[in-house]
């Protein structure tokens, strides 16, 4: 008994480990398709930091300061080289780091993602177990019909219909920027939100959550939709199992069964719809902090496609890149050990 164990463990720990192992490859994958893709785009930096009437030659030295003289292999080994120790260039907008643009905006784009994140997950857990609960009262109906229209709205319509909604008509909310003016909260950790706890400031996190409701709303309603109707076809297959029957013949409630055994059985297909969304809310965030004002990596990133600074986006994307491949790997890592069937695959 205790060899079976130990093995179990140890072929637990074994699978968990592979997608780790995983992650570095596919992020030097991702990162040389980013660069060799952003290559081919009729873009020169050197043309944009040199004046219209620069000379043949200027040009020329410019394209040997940026190295954009060697071949496209060697700038993908010196970039990946260089992105590995953290420095991912000089922007041409800003004529300074990529890396300190990108530590300053990524602690507002990763409060923004958790809270939306967190927030649909909520919605589309509760609205799932009650849509299933009504399942033969009108309740479910009108939930499918909400959930159905919720689908047919991208996140950053959303965003507009809730600025328009709660910021303009109903004056309820705040709908740009992260905090009011008139509170100066110091940052610590860059999530505005701890920063103001941290610092003992009550009113700040008030101003400060009440700014990113109507954005984390905006993302949480692209993710309750999907996870709503996963979770309720879990669990009607969940109901269709002999426990559940054994269940009802010893006497238990359909709330208890729903609750404490069905819903235990139901997360595994929620969890992997996490992951999935997870990267897609990431994604999201790019015209959603634009469209409240979020100084975030989304802001960042629309920024320097619009002065076309290849440095910038080269490195906003390979962060938004790696952020997809840590959610992906996380769930991956749920599942296992939620699943002790696939520690065994």
């Amino acid at each position: 008994m205790q060899i079976s164990r130990y093995r179990g463990t140890v072929d637990g720990l074994s699978r968990s480990l592979i997608p780790l192992a995983r992650l570095p490859v596919i992020l030097i994958t991702v990162a040389a398709l980013v660069f060799v893709l952003l290559r081919v785009l009729p873009l020169d930096p050197a043309a944009m930091l040199l004046s219209p009437n620069a000379t043949h030659e200027q040009s020329t030295q410019m394209r040997q300061a940026l190295g954009l003289d060697r071949p496209i292999f060697v700038q993908l080994w010196l970039w990946i080289r260089d992105a590995s120790r953290g420095d991912l260039g000089q922007s041409l907008q800003f004529d300074d780091s990529v890396s300190s643009h990108i530590l300053h905006a990524l602690p507002v784009t990763l409060q923004l993602v958790g809270c939306g994140l967190l927030l649909g997950i909520v919605l589309g857990v509760a609205s799932g177990v009650l849509a299933f609960h009504g399942r033969n009262t009108p309740l479910r109906g009108a939930l499918d019909l909400l959930n159905g229209l919720a689908l047919a709205i991208p996140e950053y319509l959303w965003g507009i219909v809730l600025i328009l909604v709660f910021g303009i008509t109903l004056k309820m909310l705040p709908f740009y920027g992260q905090i009011d003016p008139r509170f100066q909260v110091p940052s610590r950790t860059g999530l505005l939100l701890f920063d103001s706890v941290l610092a003992g400031d009550g009113a700040a996190l008030g101003s400060a959550a009440a700014h990113l409701l109507l954005p984390a709303t905006a993302l949480a309603m692209s993710i309750a939709p999907p996870l709503m109707r996963v979770l309720y076809s879990s669990l009607d297959q969940a109901f269709d199992q002999e426990y559940v029957h054994y269940g009802r013949l010893r006497g238990l409630s359909e709330r208890r069964l729903l609750v404490h055994h069905a819903l235990r059985n139901a997360w595994l297909p929620v969890v992997t719809l996490m992951g999935v969304q997870g990267g897609l809310l990431i994604g999201g965030t790019l015209l959603v902090e634009s469209i409240f004002g979020l100084p975030g990596l989304g802001n960042l990133m629309i920024d320097a496609i619009s002065s076309q600074d290849l440095p910038m986006i080269q490195g906003v994307a390979l962060v938004y890149a790696l952020a997809v491949l840590i959610s992906n790997t996380c769930v991956e890592l749920a599942l296992v050990h939620l699943d002790p069937r696939l520690r065994s695959l």
